[in-house]
């Protein structure tokens, strides 16, 4: 930027004075008596020695024209020296300015030392921004201005300040981001958590629902007995004979494996009930144990109970004894104190003392499954040999090998139908049961007289055992169940002869709390009808006795001896 501004030849002209404090340039008129006047004619050696160092000046011999490099002026005029040696020359003018000093292109003016300042009015170059408001005085002597580059800084430059927020911001954004992430995976782990506890708790109630473990659900229906029937499920039913060697007497118990359902059995059979033999003549469990052995009483509780079952395991009290001393006794509750059999004298310590998981030996066992306390009726005897037989096959090893050996060390004969490794295995995979609390004992009901009720025994033989009627085969014997309500005692037995002889298999239905005026003849299978039509003949009955009905367990046809039954005319 040039120090002096000149707007044309001969016109005014400028000079920079300094800087505003917004950096911008200031400038002044250079006062009249300080303008050169242009003198065309000026020698070069002068006009060159007086223009070193000099302001702005045109000279036409100098450069050709081209206006000289500018100077700056740092606010001091520096002094012009006088040799001596050159005479002063009157200035020219040719314009006849007068008080206007004369121009010297090459040099400064004839008068030489330093020219004092005049206040003016500061000027402004044409398209510069304007001058601030207040008027900037005029330069002292002693005014040292010091400029840096701190006060002509951009704006547009940044600082330490801004480098500082910027990093602020960033970290500030960066943590925000961490707890939202951090949020995020905690949301993650917490809908993982829920749903595998969800899935956890599913599992959980499903097994314990398939187990039938829940209350209120029963094992049966929790294990698919709602889409099987009960006379479809798969039993295996063995016959376990008791023969008390010391004391007399036997107590039976069937013990069932419902393979379909995973529910094992113990089903109390009472000493009092009814049996037939194969003459027909009507007997006791008990007697029948005693009298047609083991085969025989197996076939006649098929007919009775409408069962299947596969063997007879006769087991004396001293295999007992053993067979719990082999497991390594068994703790059952007790519901009496049991006295040692074997004691001189009354009053001595009982042999097995009342109470919760009583810890029995092969002894002790024997001694409890055998107690009959005075004046009890048969089956509490039979319900105590229930709990020890349930608490053997808690103890006894799950696997058919070891189970397989425990009966072979028993050395006892069994039935030719039932080997020592078909009862070992059976007996393995009820003690699986036992262990999973798959297990139960149930009591037959039997009426006074040893009869089934329908109504009563449904629960043990419909739902344990699959107590439909079982189908006779090609060439079999229809059996048929008399219940006697004609007030006359000896009416069953004439019914019972006239039915065996005329081919019937006779099954004791015992009495009727009541009379009846008239007698029916019950079937509850249409293919049975045409036979209960025949036993209605065969009784002497009139075929309006005959219809549909519920039946008795193990019976084809049903009859109910009413007043109307005339014995005379069988």
């Amino acid at each position: 930027m040039n120090d002096r501004y000149d707007a044309g030849y001969g016109s005014d002209q400028y000079e920079l004075v300094g800087y505003d404090e917004y950096g911008q340039p200031v400038y002044r008129q250079i006062p009249a008596q300080q303008q050169q006047t242009y003198d065309p004619y000026a020698g070069q050696g002068q006009g060159q020695g007086q223009g070193q160092g000099q302001g702005y000046g045109y000279g036409p011999y100098a450069g050709g024209g081209q206006q000289a490099a500018p100077s700056y002026d740092t606010g001091q005029q520096a002094p012009v020296h006088d040799t001596g040696g050159q005479p002063v020359t009157p200035p020219y003018d040719p314009y006849g300015t007068g008080g206007h000093a004369a121009y010297d292109p090459y040099g400064q003016a004839a008068t030489s030392g330093r020219q004092p300042r005049v206040a003016e009015q500061t000027a402004h170059i044409p398209q510069q921004a304007g001058p601030p408001d207040h008027a900037v005085g005029p330069r002292q002597d002693d005014d040292e201005r010091d400029y840096h580059t701190g006060q002509f800084a951009f704006v547009e430059q940044p600082d330490g300040d801004s480098e500082d927020v910027i990093d602020w911001l960033n970290f500030t954004e960066n943590r925000t981001e961490r707890r939202e992430e951090a949020k995020r995976r905690a949301r993650s782990r917490m809908v993982a958590l829920v749903v595998v506890l969800a899935l956890v708790a599913a599992g959980g109630v499903g097994y314990l629902w398939y187990a039938g473990k829940i209350p209120g659900l029963s094992s049966s229906a929790a294990k698919g007995s709602t889409t099987t029937s009960a006379a479809a499920q798969k039993r295996d039913v063995v016959v376990v004979h008791l023969h008390n060697t010391g004391g007399g007497g036997t107590s039976t118990v069937l013990l069932v494996d419902n393979t379909t359902t995973k529910q094992g059995s113990t089903v109390l059979l009472p000493n009092s009930l009814a049996l037939t033999d194969d003459d027909g003549t009507t007997t006791t469990l008990a007697k029948s144990v005693d009298g047609d052995g083991s085969s025989g009483t197996r076939d006649q509780l098929d007919t009775v109970l409408g069962t299947s079952i596969e063997g007879t395991w006769r087991l004396d009290t001293p295999y007992l004894q053993n067979l719990v001393d082999l497991v390594g006794n068994i703790d059952i509750d007790t519901n009496a104190d049991v006295p040692d059999p074997d004691a001189k004298k009354k009053g001595e310590e009982p042999l097995v003392n009342q109470g919760k998981d009583q810890t029995l030996g092969g002894k002790a066992a024997v001694a409890y499954a055998t107690y009959r306390a005075s004046g009890e009726a048969q089956n509490a005897q039979l319900e105590r040999f229930g709990q020890v037989m349930q608490g053997v096959l808690r103890k006894l090893s799950s696997d058919a090998s070891a189970a397989t050996t425990t009966v072979q060390t028993l050395a006892q004969i069994l039935d030719p139908s039932l080997t020592d490794k078909d009862l070992g295995t059976f007996l393995a995979k009820l003690a699986d049961l036992a262990k999973d609390g798959d297990y139960k004992t149930a009591l037959l009901p039997v009426q006074t007289d040893g009869t089934l009720s329908a109504e009563t025994s449904s629960s043990v033989v419909k739902d344990i055992l699959g107590g439909t009627a079982k189908s006779p085969s090609a060439g079999s014997a229809v059996r048929v169940s008399v219940q006697n309500a004609t007030g006359v005692k000896d009416d069953t037995e004439k019914a019972r002869v006239v039915l065996v002889n005329g081919g019937y298999t006779f099954l004791e239905g015992g009495t009727a709390s009541g009379t009846q005026a008239t007698s029916k003849v019950l079937y509850s299978d249409a293919a049975d009808k045409e036979n209960a039509t025949e036993v209605a003949k065969t009784l002497g009955l009139a075929a309006g006795t005959v219809r549909k009905g519920a039946v008795g367990s193990g019976a084809d046809v049903s009859v109910v001896l009413g007043q109307d039954y005339k014995p005379s005319s069988s």
